[in-house]
């Protein structure tokens, strides 16, 4: 069978599985209910969501190429697919055959230009990793590379053959698919899937282009250049095209290796702690974030003497990040939103996440919330601080009537998709259960807690800086005041102004009067402000800062009163 041949039986098996499951879901989820039978419909749900799952994974699996991504995007999309899916699709891995070596060597030379035995020393035929868009091999680079880079023992990421065409049917298979939904009200009316497949074509055309993940690393890097918790392979660019990466081997124990880790003295906990705590400076706070950050592509680097920490109290090993493919950019507006968002999380304020939640633009500014206030209050209170091992202990059935009702709820309401949101859910999605898996006593509280602190110090820093600016513009203002007086007075005095009331005087003061009030208001403010802040780090300074702020309020309150008084006899 011809490649044409084969690309036209691979789209019609797609479009076959998504046409025979819509019918199916039309025919329960739509039509049964129209007619009264909505409780026979729901009988059978739970089993009919699982068993749809298994067979895209048995399909994804089958086709690999995008569908292998599909599903595992699908898997973290707890907002708009039933946990009987995300659960099932949760362990969909790149389960993919290898492509034979003669095949990736034909590429790999076809890309570079030379012959493998000229641009390695060695290259071992045997993959590290075989995945559904490429496979990964260990190499040497040869004496020359060497000896320009610096580096010896690297890995060779080879595209599989072929997979160009194979993404282009597959997005076109897709597209097909949205284009169906879109006339589904029931799925129109919460998301917009054909933008949701267009961001996906986006996102998976990008990491099928070694070029642009190459630059993403280097761009990466710079970021945590200063950041002694996480390390960038070293790219080798003289071995790299948009279809072979080569790079630093810089394999190490994989973030998810628990035994592993207790083996080399670290403790998972804590690798749980600090991971959290670096994908969250990627989200928040420098906005260029890893998308992908399962186990495979994270790695644990012991540094020397690992497993013991230095007299410093430095750690001894740090996080190697690999596969920079898919990466997410977090706009600074909606990161401004989502740094809210975790403050409100953190502080319990049920009402101040819906506020955040609208604020970052997934809720439309007609969505009606105060049952979704209500539901969030419900929700903290009863699971709020609660670890993943606590949670098991939750009897199931409260779990599965509180999600009917949250679920319900949300799906009524009228919401849209910022860009790049899904990959920003997919990475917190990916985080959250790292985390767990490290600890099962992880409580995703305990890491947002001190984040969100974090994040009120530097929102608070910023408005004392704009506070501090308002003092210079303000007592520049009152600075140049006297001057501007004493001129209006002398050119009164001269006749060059004519005054036409005898109470300019008492007014001029007045003006005088009140700018000194408005400079103490804020010296007032910023004081207290600023002791606020401050104790949370020095008590003493804080506390001397706030109490020192009660002298400009005194003059507030009280000059306009004595001056009313008039002098004392």
């Amino acid at each position: 069978m011809t490649d044409v041949a084969n690309m036209r039986a691979r789209s019609r098996r797609i479009l076959r599985f998504a046409a025979r499951y819509l019918a199916q879901a039309w025919w329960y989820e739509l039509f049964l209910p129209r007619i009264g039978l909505a409780r026979v419909a729901a009988r059978g749900r739970s089993v009919r969501l699982k068993r749809i799952a298994q067979h895209f994974h048995v399909l994804a699996v089958d086709l690999g190429g995008l569908m292998i991504k599909v599903g595992q995007f699908m898997s973290s999309r707890l907002d708009v697919l039933p946990p009987e899916i995300t659960r099932e699709l949760e362990g969909l891995q790149d389960e993919v055959p290898q492509v034979p070596f003669p095949a990736i060597r034909a590429l790999a030379e076809a890309e570079l230009g030379v012959t493998l035995e000229r641009a390695f020393s060695f290259v071992d035929p045997t993959p590290v990793a075989a995945a559904s868009l490429g496979q990964v091999h260990r190499a040497r680079l040869s004496e020359a590379d060497a000896a320009e880079t610096g580096l010896l023992d690297v890995v060779v990421k080879v595209q599989r053959p072929g997979i160009g065409m194979i993404v282009d049917v597959d997005l076109s298979a897709l597209r097909r698919v949205a284009g169906w939904l879109s006339h589904v009200r029931v799925v129109s009316d919460r998301v917009d899937m054909p933008a949701l497949v267009e961001e996906f074509a986006f996102t998976s055309l990008e990491e099928i282009d070694y070029l642009h993940e190459a630059t993403s690393a280097e761009r990466f890097a710079q970021d945590f250049a200063d950041d002694s918790r996480v390390s960038v392979p070293e790219l080798v660019w003289e071995r790299t095209t948009r279809r072979v990466l080569t790079l630093q081997d810089v394999t190490a124990i994989k973030i998810n290796d628990v035994d592993g880790l207790r083996a080399a003295g670290i403790d998972p906990s804590d690798v749980a702690t600090e991971f959290a705590a670096v994908m969250f400076d990627q989200l928040f706070l420098s906005g260029y974030f890893h998308a992908d950050p399962h186990p495979g592509n994270i790695f644990v680097t012991p540094l020397s003497g690992a497993g013991v920490v230095e007299a410093n109290g430095s750690r001894a090993w740090k996080f190697t990040f690999i596969d920079f493919g898919m990466m997410g950019e977090v706009p600074k507006a909606l990161r401004q939103g989502l740094r809210k968002l975790v403050i409100a999380a953190a502080s319990r304020d049920g009402k101040g996440m819906v506020d955040s939640i609208r604020e970052v633009g997934v809720l439309l500014p007609s969505a009606d919330t105060a049952e979704l206030e209500r539901a969030m209050t419900k929700l903290f209170a009863r699971f709020g601080g609660m670890g993943f091992a606590e949670l098991q202990e939750v009897d199931p059935r409260e779990f599965r009537a509180f999600a009917l009702e949250f679920g319900d709820l949300v799906r009524s309401l009228p919401f849209q998709l910022p860009e790049n949101f899904l990959l920003i859910v997919r990475a917190m999605s990916l985080t959250s259960g790292m985390c767990s898996s490290l600890d099962p006593t992880f409580n995703i509280w305990d890491a947002v807690e001190p984040y969100s602190s974090k994040l009120i110090r530097a929102e608070g820093g910023n408005l004392l800086q704009q506070v501090g600016k308002q003092v210079v513009s303000v007592g520049g203002l009152i600075a140049r005041l006297p001057q501007r007086l004493d001129t209006l007075t002398t050119r009164i005095e001269a006749g060059e102004i004519s005054v036409q009331s005898p109470r300019l005087e008492r007014r001029l003061s007045g003006l005088a009067r009140t700018g000194r009030q408005l400079i103490s208001a804020i010296v007032f403010a910023a004081l207290l402000i600023g002791g606020i802040l401050l104790r949370a780090e020095d008590v003493v300074f804080g506390t001397v800062l706030m109490s020192v702020s009660a002298l400009p309020l005194l003059h507030v309150l009280f000059a306009g009163a004595l001056a009313r008084r008039g002098p004392l006899p």
